[in-house]
């Protein structure tokens, strides 16, 4: 029963308390790995019932809203995507390439999920960056790239508050920072850059050059790996990084 409700997507997050006559290591070790929030031993105290509940149910609410502000979030960030008809997918994209490189990387499971995250939130910053701007098609002014180059800073700000995007927030912070230090907001170079930004943004140079643009038509993998060659030169990108990715994508 435990293992039925807790493997259902729809009822996975209902808190179970177990109700045992049996009171050994062991059975509680099977009841954990079935799914089971609490233990109670009979013969059972009805307060201490009723003070488990309760805190259960607190715990289901807090999970709940914390559902609700990353779905918010990740609406509104997709509602930024929806702006220019030429990313449509692309933070899909860039969640399932970030973790297929993590993988590669045998990165730890969270690490995975922050990426699969980062890859729709990490342009939520640009919610405040105006639209004629955002959606410019020409090269922008020194004063608009000004505004533009903020949108990491305020998509930090945006997250910070969310304890669970803790993982999340230097991939959105960082993931424009460039690997000599001439990127933004913080100007940070090599290893100061966080591993998962340097993922983030190692998928984000790829997809760009691999999709249409108003100015130009998408690359072939091979030779969007050209340029990104090209550009390690100049010292933008991580190389270990972009000859990790090109192994998966052009295998």
């Amino acid at each position: 029963m435990c293992r039925t409700v807790k493997s259902d997507p729809s009822t996975c997050l209902i808190p179970v308390v177990l109700v045992t006559g049996l009171d050994n290591t062991d059975d509680r070790i099977q009841g954990i790995e079935c799914g089971a929030d609490d233990f109670l031993s009979k013969p059972v105290n009805k307060e201490e019932l009723l003070a488990r509940v309760r805190s259960l149910m607190k715990l289901k609410q807090f999970t709940d809203e914390l559902e609700n502000a990353e779905t918010v979030l990740s609406s509104l960030a997709l509602s930024i995507e929806a702006k220019d008809p030429y990313t449509e997918g692309h933070f899909e994209r860039l969640s399932k390439y970030s973790v297929a490189l993590a993988k590669q990387l045998k990165l730890p499971e969270e690490q995975q999920e922050a990426l699969r995250r980062g890859g729709i939130v990490h342009d939520i910053g640009k919610v405040a960056v105006p639209e004629p701007i955002l959606l410019k098609p020409g090269p922008l002014t020194a004063e608009e790239r000004k505004i533009m180059e903020q949108h990491p800073v305020v998509g930090d700000r945006i997250c910070a508050p969310l304890k669970s995007f803790r993982l999340v927030t230097p991939i959105i912070r960082h993931h424009h920072e460039k690997f000599d230090g001439s990127g933004y907001p913080d100007g940070l170079q090599g290893e100061e850059i966080p591993l998962t930004a340097r993922i983030l943004q190692t998928v984000d140079i790829y997809d760009a050059l691999t999709t249409d643009r108003p100015y130009r038509k998408a690359l072939t993998p091979k030779a969007a790996f050209g340029q990104m060659r090209e550009e390690l030169k100049r010292g933008w990108w991580d190389g270990q990084l972009v000859g990790e990715l090109e192994a998966i994508m052009v295998a």
